[in-house]
């Protein structure tokens, strides 16, 4: 049986020295970019594939629906993965359908709407629905570690920090 051993959440999804360096974690052996628009697109596809395999690991592209097919079916196998998704609602949706995760790192996310979305770190832009779906995911689905740290040597910014700016 695989398993997601890191849940990501970054915009630029595979890029530069970061997923080398998380990449390199004890027990990763693959990535999964999670994400409708990337698995659709052959070109980005292949893009996202080649950058995976400069890390040393198998990289899969998938669709989120694809994803929980293929944990419902087969429990990811033996791939134990950097599940890595460009939002939180992503990651929410695939925690909810029964995917397991205990880690989660949210990385980069651009701001989208100036009305609701804050900055929280220098790299993050959230807003209250994602806020409170990463609560559920803590309380309810056992995500145990949810923090903010754009790059693996940034300072770390927990989740219950970005909650109090949200009272």
């Amino acid at each position: 049986m695989g398993s997601i051993e890191l849940a990501r959440v970054d915009e630029r999804l595979i890029h530069g020295q970061v997923m080398i360096t998380l990449s390199q974690r004890n027990g990763v052996n693959s990535i999964f970019v999670v994400d409708e628009v990337v698995a659709k697109d052959k070109f980005m596809r292949d893009l996202y594939k080649n950058a995976g395999a400069r890390t040393g690991q198998k990289t899969i592209v998938v669709t989120p629906k694809k994803a929980m097919y293929y944990w419902n079916e087969f429990n990811f196998k033996d791939y134990h993965c950097i599940l890595i998704a460009k939002t939180i609602k992503v990651i929410y949706d695939l925690v909810t359908h029964g995917m397991p995760m205990k880690e989660l790192n949210i990385g980069g996310i651009a701001q989208k709407d100036p009305s609701k979305d804050l900055l929280v770190t220098k790299s993050v832009y959230i807003n209250k629905e994602d806020v409170d779906r990463l609560v559920e995911m803590k309380e309810k689905y056992g995500v145990e570690d949810i923090y903010f740290q754009a790059t693996p040597s940034a300072p770390r910014t927990e989740l219950d920090e970005v909650i109090a700016k949200f009272k």
